[in-house]
């Protein structure tokens, strides 16, 4: 593709990206009361205003390292993107600055379905603030920004093993990293008052059906769109119809679950597949033969289905199953490229190497991190006063 191609692609794919968080905010504007639809749509749209300012101002200058033993980049070195608007190349630097942007917003808009009808409009934007700065920003460095992630093949197996950490869109980075921070948050506000199976009935399920459908259409942009970096788009094709069969495969898993547990398959539960498909797919969608996308995007469905019971088993109110949803299918996606990435995975031509990294990889990304954002966020609700 000529340059002009490579342009077009990347600006439409930037869109695409960001119409998934008003996305997000009709899939879970139809999941809850219709006395918290507003309140819950204004979190993603919040999260637009506040991240897509940070990004410009620091976040993209602590989005990648130097040294791979960094945390973060440092904010100030390029605060708001002077250097880089006036720099060589501005015009297409720029342009991957946005797309940038656009998945770290998502990520922090995923988070706010985990404590719905419990928490207020203003400690969300701190908590915004504060996660994006310390949470997000730091894990796409880790990941794709030359940092520890980037270079831990490398690390354990030496420079010519050709091992590496294979997240392609955002397995670790985003959802992963989302869940955790879902998870994290739903333990430190508790559960809402009458908590129990059935609490969550979805007062407008049309509304959520139209999120889930952008959310599907604007994952192309999510998935394909940085092949534009590349150059030649040469695994455009693959990105694809992986993306469309494994979360196609994905509602058939999970209504799959929903029919031999409760007898009968429902609207929301195929949506729910449909996005447990496309969390999983995520990380391998340039890495997978189309057969082995599809066994992913069912199992996926089949797995996220039945881990959407378990925050009733573990007592934590985790509101519309961000932690089933994307921590399980992020943790899936990840691993699961161990076993079947093409060439590399342990049943695909490899060996045990490839899983190591994915597991160690996701393995911090979770463990880590969600640790430590339960401390901050406790800090956080006793100061702000947060439900």
């Amino acid at each position: 593709m000529d340059a002009a191609g490579n342009i077009s692609w990347a600006i439409t794919a930037t869109a695409l990206v960001l119409l998934m968080t008003p996305g997000v905010a009709f899939f879970y504007g139809g999941l809850v009361k219709a006395k918290s639809v507003i309140s819950m749509m204004m979190m993603s749209f919040g999260a637009i205003g506040l991240i897509a300012v940070l990004w410009i101002l620091y976040g993209f200058s602590m989005s990648s390292v130097s040294d791979p033993g960094q945390f973060a980049g440092n904010p100030f070195a390029d605060f708001g993107l002077v250097e880089t608007a006036a720099g060589d190349g501005a015009n297409v630097a720029l342009l991957s600055v946005a797309y940038g942007a656009t998945f770290a917003i998502i990520t922090v808009a995923l988070i706010s379905g985990a404590i719905a009808d419990r928490a207020r409009f203003g400690p969300w934007l701190i908590f915004v603030g504060v996660f994006a700065t310390i949470g997000y920003f730091p894990i796409a460095a880790w990941v794709w920004g030359g940092g520890w992630i980037t270079h831990l093949g490398t690390t354990l197996f030496g420079a010519d093993s050709g091992i590496a950490v294979i997240d392609y869109a955002g397995g670790t980075a985003v959802h992963i990293n989302a869940g955790a921070a879902a998870l994290a948050l739903a333990l430190v506000l508790g559960k809402r008052i009458g908590f129990h199976k059935g609490i969550q009935k979805p007062h407008n399920v049309p509304l959520t059906l139209l999120g889930a459908a952008l959310l599907w259409f604007g994952w192309f942009g999510f998935n394909a769109g940085a092949e534009w970096l590349s150059g030649d788009m040469g695994n455009v094709g693959l990105i694809g119809i992986n993306t469309l069969g494994a979360a196609a495969a994905g509602i058939l898993g999970w209504i799959l679950v929903e029919k031999l547990k409760d007898g009968r398959p429902t609207s929301v539960g195929a949506v729910s597949g449909l996005v447990a498909g496309l969390v999983a797919i995520t990380p391998a969608c340039a890495n997978l033969t189309p057969g082995w996308a599809l066994l992913l995007g069912a199992l996926a469905g089949i797995a996220c289905a039945l881990a959407v019971e378990l925050k009733y088993r573990m007592g934590f109110d985790d509101s519309l199953d961000v932690v089933g949803l994307h921590l399980v299918g992020g943790l899936l996606g990840t691993v699961y490229l161990g076993f079947f990435a093409t060439g590399q995975g342990l049943f695909t031509g490899g060996d045990l190497r490839l899983l190591a990294v994915q597991v160690i990889a996701s393995g911090e990304c979770w463990s880590t991190r969600s640790s430590s954002r339960t401390s901050r966020a406790s800090r956080s609700r006793r100061r702000s006063g947060s439900a």
